[in-house]
């Protein structure tokens, strides 16, 4: 892949796909990591001259302007953390874009609305999104695909856009691409995987993948009640996709049968309702009373799972333990994060919901080996699919 290095960016209008997908509060942001993470490749190229034109996503509007997801806050945002100001586009390619656009002087940033606002986006007609990253195109006269939170999605601006223009791979998405080869290509063993978050079914590909790559696969948030149920265990009132335990079951089976590891919660914290002021307190796996609903790992749980992790080499990690964002049940995860970073091992934070745990429970960022900016994105990778955004610019 050609970097920003093979092309002459100076006086260029350079068209970059950013992941700007942060979550709002009205219009406050309430975590922009993935903002300070697109600014080395903006500053990158403002130092070298070129006109930048940022492009992303917000939410999931559908495909018409929906004020709830406007970018204009983000553009506040990015022009806080550039120390410059970043003009604003009131739309994605029409007379405002264009406008913005034409009227950038070499250094300069701006931000246009939010790309699915436009129904040619996320269109599955290739006639239709063709014709939006035509509107695109004639907006910019390179292209850099850096979001690499979208880089899974065929989506306009990710994969026909880049086919359009001259384009060059982002340092963002180069990082996080070497970042996955690492983990996919002949790790360093032993080599961990610990999985969260609230379904199953959102994880069954990776785990099929896994179960040929890692050593040892450790169960935790929502999704293990399934595992657990799986077991024969009873889970209470906790998050269950019953439609998924013989699926599990086989998955258990498969583990065992090549020798892969799988490491469930020995005891949870089970609450009354689904509530931080709810009665709680940890109870044993295997003994979740039929009136509790499991939301953290226990504290014995997080003792095994650290001591499942001291010896690894490499650990990737998507997924929370439990609700972090209620203090009752963030100690799981709390407990997890610690365990990564006293383990020595090389550790990727896959992204999304985890990342999100990290920076929301005050740890240092720098203290793991790498914080992926697309959960999603990273998800299918390790599957072993093909990523759109990543085979447009291969070339």
């Amino acid at each position: 892949m050609r970097t920003i290095e093979d092309l002459d960016v100076s006086g260029k209008r350079v068209f970059v796909r950013a992941d700007l997908n942060v979550p709002l509060d009205g219009d406050r942001i309430t975590d922009d990591g993935r903002i300070r993470a697109a600014l080395p490749t903006i500053a990158k190229l403002r130092e070298r001259g070129a006109r930048v034109i940022v492009a992303a996503h917000l939410g999931r509007p559908k495909g018409a302007p929906d004020p709830k997801y406007t970018l204009r806050p983000v553009a506040a945002r990015l022009g806080e953390l550039l120390g410059t100001e970043v003009a604003f586009a009131t739309d994605t390619s029409g007379e405002s874009a264009a406008a913005v656009s034409a009227a950038l002087a070499d250094g300069e940033v701006a931000l246009l609305e939010n790309l699915r606002f436009e129904a040619g986006e996320t269109s599955k007609d290739d006639a239709e999104r063709g014709a939006f990253a035509d509107r695109l195109a004639r907006l910019a006269d390179l292209y850099i695909g850096d979001g690499f939170g979208a880089v899974h999605r065929k989506h306009a601006s990710v994969y026909d856009l880049p086919q359009r223009l001259p384009h060059a791979v982002g340092g963002l998405v180069l990082a996080e691409v070497e970042v996955l080869r690492r983990l996919t290509v002949d790790p360093e063993r032993p080599y961990a995987v610990v999985l969260g978050g609230a379904k199953v079914s959102d994880k069954l590909d990776v785990i099929d993948n896994l179960l040929n790559t890692a050593d040892r696969l450790i169960i935790g948030g929502g999704m293990v009640y399934t595992f657990l149920k799986a077991r024969g265990y009873e889970v209470g009132s906790s998050l269950l996709e019953s439609d998924q335990v013989e699926t599990v079951q086989g998955y258990l089976q498969r583990a065992q049968d090549k020798g892969v590891e799988i490491v469930l919660p020995v005891d949870v914290v089970a609450a009354e309702a689904f509530s931080a002021d709810a009665p709680h307190g940890p109870v044993d796996a295997d003994a979740i009373p039929a009136d509790r609903m499991g939301l953290d790992i226990g504290p014995k749980s997080v003792e095994l799972f650290a001591a499942k992790l001291a010896d690894a080499r490499t650990i990737f990690w998507n997924g929370p333990m439990g609700v972090f964002e209620m203090e009752p049940y963030s100690h799981g995860t709390r407990g997890l994060a610690e365990a990564l970073i006293g383990s020595g091992a090389f550790t990727v934070v896959g992204g999304g919901d985890s990342a999100a745990a990290v920076r929301a429970l005050g740890f240092d960022e720098k203290a793991f080996g790498h914080i992926s900016t697309g959960g999603g994105a990273s998800l299918e990778y390790l599957e072993g699919k093909s990523l759109p955004g990543i085979e447009a610019l291969d070339d």
